[in-house]
């Protein structure tokens, strides 16, 4: 009686594990990943810009061009920003006195940059770089600057967006631009861009 008793026992325990260690075997299925959307490493920017001039003496009137850039995004928030402008076309005619004075930039620094409301983002970035002056007898015709800006973007698609920017870019001229030398006052120039932003 103790013998099949016991010979029950161990019929019925292999029979009861089993299927424990059948389920232990079979993987739970992983969630289906949520995909957010295409991300893009690079935005291309290209558009109209405007600098002011207040390191030519006389003069009333800023300076238009066109303004192109580059940035590598690194995650969402961080990104390495290059852009360059070249304005020789003046806003009114009041620099007619004193030349035909040119800007050339070339300005690069870190970007932070963050989503705003649905399709707007903000940025800011720091720029290091020189200031050209051309066209007008100042010296040096070549100045180290920098400065901060901010600016906004509008997507209008997943790749292509408007962007409006605004920066105070200081630089190194002398005081009066027929002086001979270097001077260590340092000019503040407004400048800002509007333009289209191509991701890829």
């Amino acid at each position: 009686m103790k013998r099949k008793l016991l010979l029950s026992i161990l019929a019925v325990l292999p029979a009861a594990l089993m299927p424990l260690a059948a389920q232990s075997q079979i993987r739970p299925e992983k969630p289906p990943a949520v995909q957010t959307g295409p991300t893009y490493k690079y935005e291309g920017f290209v558009g109209w810009g405007y600098t002011s001039i207040n390191q030519v003496s006389q003069s009333r009137s800023g300076l238009q061009g066109v303004t192109a850039g580059i940035t590598r995004d690194w995650g969402k928030y961080f990104g390495l920003t290059a852009q360059g402008g070249h304005y020789a076309w003046s806003v009114t005619a009041s620099n007619a006195a004193i030349g035909s004075p040119s800007v050339d930039m070339i300005l690069g620094g870190p970007e932070f940059h963050a989503p705003l409301y649905e399709r707007t983002g903000l940025f800011v970035h720091g720029l290091l770089g020189a200031v050209h002056t051309g066209g007008v007898n100042i010296s040096p015709t070549v100045s180290f600057a920098g400065g901060i800006g901010l600016g906004m973007d509008y997507n209008l698609t997943p790749r292509v967006a408007l962007r409006l920017y605004g920066d105070n870019i200081g630089s190194d001229f002398t005081v009066t631009p027929y002086q001979s030398g270097y001077s260590p006052h340092i000019r503040w120039n407004a400048h800002a861009a509007l333009g289209v932003v191509y991701k890829f």
